[in-house]
């Protein structure tokens, strides 16, 4: 072998070492990286977790702020208030009707509480046993296996009443926590009207430049949205609000408008809100009139209820909820039916109230950063 040759081997040999050797460096110093990104995401998921309360706080009162976000609106621009005061008066005006709801529901409340601290066990039980039986005879259910279902004992055989202290104890201590929880939400909501841009400021602050001015434009156009969506949702539990309040009024049910309420309530979540809300309505309405004849008074009453109840929903999914839709979040109501049916697949009730905002936003991003993308363009066509 000549020395030339000899030399050249020798470089390739090298060459190779250093090209192993250097490979080695770059795979340790990568999988160094990943670990030391992945340890942080772990301390950031940590940090997270123990602040779920305050990110929770945040949230509630980023969606508030989008209803209040109008009102404050109008005070500064038409009326030409400064920020500060526009803020505050459009902040006393929610709690303003906060308030009016407590004062009906915190009487209803203590009531209910020192009916507990009084409970007769056997009287509720004779009580119930006696609506049982007449709701047997009535739909003759006569078979032993509905007397079973329907029997007292097999109602109240999971019923702990034991733990009925303790559950008074645990609701005044979330009491507490909510009183520390509502201080903390009005004062994040404060600064969310007052300085509208605070939001944006910190979302900007964690993109890249060159897509800031995207991320901008994608953050007012989901506001916007978002605002018009949740006041329609507003408008959507008003008018259920007193469609209810009406009919029970009119057949003289106690607490009628606390029932109304919760039943209106329990329409934020699609579907499987107005079923609860059917069959809620349905108990509280007999129990209301327990001790009465139930062919002649408890289960007309019932009928008539539950009529008035089918006339809010019809009037809800025919009028309201396409006009909120197609107004607010600009989709097709088959569009959001799909939406719904599969977030409720997927994350359950949760996911069917969040459904919504979450995927306008999701279409808002879209259109902005690939508005050239055939279904992006199909879906956002409206926008």
């Amino acid at each position: 072998m000549s020395f030339t040759a000899y030399s050249s081997t020798k470089k390739i040999k090298f060459e190779t070492f250093l090209s192993l050797h250097m490979n080695s460096r770059e795979i340790t110093t990568g999988v160094f990286w990943a670990i030391i990104r992945l340890l942080g995401l772990c301390i950031v998921a940590w940090l997270l977790f123990q602040l779920k309360s305050l990110i929770i706080y945040m949230l509630i009162a980023g969606v508030v702020s989008l209803i209040g976000r109008p009102i404050s609106q109008f005070l500064s621009e038409k009326v030409k208030l400064n920020s500060i005061l526009a803020s505050t008066i459009s902040i006393i005006f929610l709690l303003s009707i906060l308030i009016i709801f407590f004062s009906l529901f915190v009487p209803l409340f203590i009531k209910q509480v020192e009916n507990l601290a009084l409970l007769n066990i056997d009287t509720l039980k004779i009580n119930i046993e006696t609506l049982v039986n007449e709701i047997s005879i009535y739909f003759q259910l006569d078979n032993s296996f509905w007397k079973q279902q329907l029997s007292v004992d097999n109602l109240f055989k999971n019923v702990n009443f034991g733990l009925l202290p303790e559950l008074i104890n645990q609701t005044l201590e979330l009491f507490g926590g909510f009183t520390v929880g509502l201080f903390s939400i009005v004062f994040i909501l404060f600064f969310f009207l007052k300085d509208s841009f605070i939001q944006k400021r910190i979302i900007l602050a964690i993109v890249e430049d060159k897509i800031s001015d995207k991320v901008e434009k994608s953050i007012n156009k989901i506001k916007n949205l978002l605002s018009r969506y949740f006041l329609g949702l507003l408008m959507q539990i008003s008018i259920l609000l007193i469609i209810y309040s009406l009919v029970l009024t009119i057949l003289d049910v106690q607490n009628a408008f606390v029932i109304a309420f919760l039943c209106a309530l329990l329409n934020l979540i699609p579907y499987l809100g107005p079923i609860i809300g059917a069959f809620l309505i349905s108990i509280l309405t007999m129990s209301s009139f327990i001790g009465s004849d139930f062919s002649t008074i408890i289960m007309p009453k019932t009928l008539f209820v539950l009529v008035g109840f089918l006339i809010g929903q019809i009037i809800d999914n025919f009028f309201s909820q396409p006009f909120i839709f197609s107004n607010s979040v600009k989709s097709h109501p088959l569009e959001i039916f799909i939406l719904i049916l599969a977030a409720g697949t997927l994350t359950g009730p949760v996911g069917m109230i969040f459904a919504i905002p979450l995927y306008t936003s999701l279409k808002v991003i879209g259109q902005e950063f690939f508005p050239k993308n055939k279904i992006i363009k199909s879906l956002t066509k409206n926008f």
